[in-house]
């Protein structure tokens, strides 16, 4: 366990190296390099575990340095191993060096090849710095360098402004709610007087509800913006933008979980603070909700991703609001399978679509590209809850939780299971079936060729290449056989519950659930999961254009982001003309210049008085002195 700091450190060296010897390194070899150091990482990630399962206590922390020290207050640099972070950087490293080893085909002939796997690296070596941490100061620290190296890659193709203007909106919302997460640090500093996490922990019984709730609430402020809650959401569906690969990188491993890692990191002082837990159900279970809603509307391919990416962190903060922590990282993890596939999947299409997203645009690839076909449609039943996929098990465990704390929470949590298999049925029927939009189509009239939709004639779908094919199948399989992490039917069987117990603050809430509850709820789940699927593929299999079922607030997500823009970023904006042009030059300046001319004036006036006479100013003195005498006199009489 004492190399736990070879993790962060293999892709730090990734970063280096191509930092100074990028530009003569160039593709593909830059880019198998940033994979190797990655992989590494992941390699490590797996010897640390080993070695901690034989490791007698639950916290193994290793010290490098002391980083802050003023007074009695102490910050240290040091990285905490124990089962939480160690599941949180194998699935991290596991999932993004299959990304990287992607991203050298997909960015083939890129001219900043390079930089691009320089910011891989660094977003990867933050996100594992922020899960490894021993204080929220250090987790601080990842948490903002994710938030950069989002920025960097959202907005990697900049010269498209879509793309410069999404990273810059990902960066000013983060920034926005990690307020909350500053003042969550602020106040645990006044109170707890250290940043420690397991110092914070064996304060919590010692500190008042009030305090315990404001820190903890605030931290899930933080939070809502990594993790793109209701209303923060926005910025994650327009970081489409970036490369596929960031995307999958984005919303599979790195940046979004670390929201939800950090309400199961504070789970010991979450345990003490029912009022906010049941406030993070309710906005994990609307977030779902709205978000899944907004996907069976979209027509970019990735952008219903983007949407169901969102809807299924809601799912993961239900967990956490209902107590099933372990709950809410097993569908992380298994989360990260299936949506790193769907998001290789659909850079598939991409890639052999020439570029082109819309969905519309598309149909019968399974003809042309039927290993991409296979493997997302293996998506799209894991990530509905079919079973036996990895969803069934995962998302099944939140959803029992649910229905331990509120009914009301699990119905909605059951029926956005079923428009989940639509609108991911809907996805891949418009991609893969009915009729191929992207051919030739013969003018009976002219005998001409013309292709459809404006399509460039040299779209030729096909298969992408094997470094390219590799992930896929490996992220699908894994999809598949993801559940065995956590399976219900034996506490032998339950493996990440017993792993994660000995550092979270609650029993997974199916515990309290009877046998015969479980086994009716997960068939209500396959039941929907299953149904809104076949509802997808009568109505779009054999069609793509029903505007009656993409109504036009769907589309625009409720109108959520576009109502903070009105609001608020816009409002504001025009606040700061009017303040410019107006209470800038007339109020603030007009105060300061009028006190001076004030000033100016009295000078003047007493100048006057003032006349440098002897005489005069003697007679002035004496006529002082007697009303003094006077005012003196009555003084004392009185």
């Amino acid at each position: 366990m004492k190399l736990v700091y070879l993790i962060p450190t293999f892709p730090l060296l990734g970063v280096l190296s191509l930092v100074f010897f990028g530009r003569k390194l160039k593709e593909p070899l830059a880019g198998y390099i940033a994979t190797l150091a990655v992989g590494l990482s992941f390699i490590f990630s797996i010897v640390v575990w080993i070695s901690f399962l034989s490791y007698k206590g639950n916290v193994f922390v290793q010290h490098m340095f002391v980083w802050i020290n003023v007074g009695s207050f102490k910050v240290d640099a040091a990285l905490r191993v124990d089962p939480l972070s160690l599941t949180m950087v194998l699935f991290v490293t596991g999932v993004s060096t299959l990304i990287h080893f992607y991203s050298v085909e997909y960015m083939h002939k890129d001219i900043d090849f390079p930089k691009f796997f320089l910011y891989l690296n660094l977003f990867v070596a933050s996100m594992i710095l922020l899960v490894l941490a021993n204080n929220m100061l250090l987790t601080f620290v990842g948490w903002e360098g994710v938030g950069v190296c989002s920025y960097f890659l959202i907005s990697f193709w900049h010269e498209r402004p879509t793309a410069a203007t999404a990273g810059k909106k990902a960066m000013i919302v983060n920034r926005i709610a990690d307020v909350g997460f500053l003042l969550s640090m602020f106040l645990t500093i006044h109170y707890v007087h250290s940043l420690n996490y397991s110092s914070m922990f064996l304060a919590a019984a010692h500190l008042s509800k009030p305090t315990i709730d404001a820190i903890v609430l605030l931290a899930f402020v933080g939070a809502m913006g990594k993790s793109a809650q209701t209303p923060l959401y926005g910025w994650l569906a327009d970081a489409m933008e970036g490369p596929t690969p960031v995307s999958a990188l984005i919303h599979a491993a790195t940046m979004v979980t670390a929201g939800v890692y950090l309400m199961v990191r504070l789970s010991p002082l979450l345990a003490f603070s029912p009022d906010v837990a049941h406030v993070i159900a309710i906005v994990g279970i609307l977030t779902a909700f709205l978000a899944a809603m907004a996907a069976t509307a979209q027509d970019d391919i990735k952008k219903v991703l983007a949407y169901s990416t969102v809807s299924q962190l809601g799912y993961m903060f239900v967990g956490v609001g209902t107590g099933a922590y372990a709950a809410a990282i097993f569908l992380m993890v298994t989360h990260a399978f299936y949506k790193a596939l769907l998001f290789l999947g659909s850079g598939s299409v991409i890639h052999g679509m020439h570029d082109e997203q819309n969905l519309k645009k598309m149909g019968a690839l399974r003809i042309v590209m039927p290993i991409t076909a296979l493997a997302f449609f293996t998506g799209w039943m894991a990530i509905a809850g079919v079973p036996p996929f990895a969803g069934f098990w995962s998302k099944g465990d939140v959803l029992v939780g649910a229905f331990s704390e509120s009914w009301v929470i699990w119905i909605v949590g059951l029926i956005t299971a079923g428009i989940t298999s639509y609108y991911m049925g809907r996805e891949y029927c418009l991609a893969f079936l009915g009729p191929a939009r992207w051919l030739k189509k013969t003018d009976k009239k002219s005998k001409k060729s013309t292709k459809t939709d404006s399509l460039p004639e040299t779209v030729d779908p096909h298969e992408p290449s094997f470094i390219m094919l590799v992930p896929i199948v490996t992220l699908a399989v894994l999809a598949l056989i993801g559940g065995i992490l956590n399976l219900p039917f034996a506490s032998s069987l339950q493996f990440l519950d017993r792993f994660l117990k000995p550092v979270i603050a609650a029993s997974p809430s199916y515990m309290h659930v009877s046998g015969l509850s479980q086994v009716v709820l997960g068939t209500l789940d396959g039941i929907f999961a299953i149904g809104g699927g076949l509802i997808a593929y009568f109505i779009w299999s054999k069609t793509y254009d029903k505007p009656s079922l993409e109504f036009t607030f769907l589309k625009n997500a409720w109108y959520i982001d576009k109502s903070g823009d009105v609001l608020i970023a816009r409002s504001s904006t025009k606040l700061a003309e009017v303040s410019d042009g107006f209470i800038e030059p007339k109020v603030i300046d007009g105060a300061v210049v009028g006190i001076s001319k004030v000033v100016v004036a009295l000078g003047i006036l007493i100048r006057k008085s003032a006349s440098g006479f002897v005489r005069r100013e003697a007679a002035v003195i004496a006529a002082g002195l007697v009303v003094i005498l006077i005012i003196g006199g009555l003084r004392g009489g009185l």
